[in-house]
């Protein structure tokens, strides 16, 4: 079954600021994940396996590119042999480019929030706010996202509106 997810990526100057914040409001921290996202070769959406010592999963999403809070569609398959997968994967699909991270995973009821340092790219901060584990409809999933790129004190500027593999595949040309 696909879930609702709505998400704001942004630069992140100050990550400490945003730990801090999220540690003073009691924010369950997962810990620091050390991800490797493989995408994949298809024909539309974006198809890819993550790797890492807190997630192992296979994710399928379509989402419009834009700086603003964006709406996504996703699949989310947990992986418990992501290597055997992803050998299926690269021979049927073919790779489309990897992406390596290191990603702080906090959450605050259906809001997760990550704290990234992606290789090749620098540091960002994102905030997804899901309709999961909840019926929560997306108007109030966006003010979630609208209200916590406030508390982070994100400016309008700092906002990305494509994802990291699309921005590692830009740096590469």
């Amino acid at each position: 079954m696909a879930h609702l997810n709505v998400e704001i990526k942004a630069k992140c100057q100050d990550p400490e600021f945003i730990r801090r914040y999220l540690q003073s409001n009691h924010a369950e921290h997962k810990g620091t994940d050390h991800q490797t996202d493989t995408y994949f070769n298809v024909q539309h959406g974006r198809l890819k396996l993550r790797e890492g010592n807190i997630e192992n999963s296979l994710i399928f999403y379509e989402r419009n590119d834009q700086a603003q809070a964006k709406e996504s569609n996703f699949y989310l398959v947990n992986v418990a042999d992501p290597l055997m997968l992803k050998e299926v994967l690269v021979k049927s699909l073919g790779i489309k480019i990897i992406v390596a991270k290191k990603r702080d995973i906090y959450f605050i009821d259906n809001v997760k929030f990550h704290i990234d340092e992606v290789a090749g790219l620098g540091n960002f901060a994102e905030i997804e706010a899901t309709n999961f584990h909840a019926a929560i409809p997306k108007e109030e999933l966006r003010r979630q996202c609208e209200f916590y790129m406030t508390e982070f004190r994100i400016p309008e500027r700092d906002l990305i509106s494509v994802s990291y593999s699309d921005m590692l595949i830009a740096v590469r040309k």
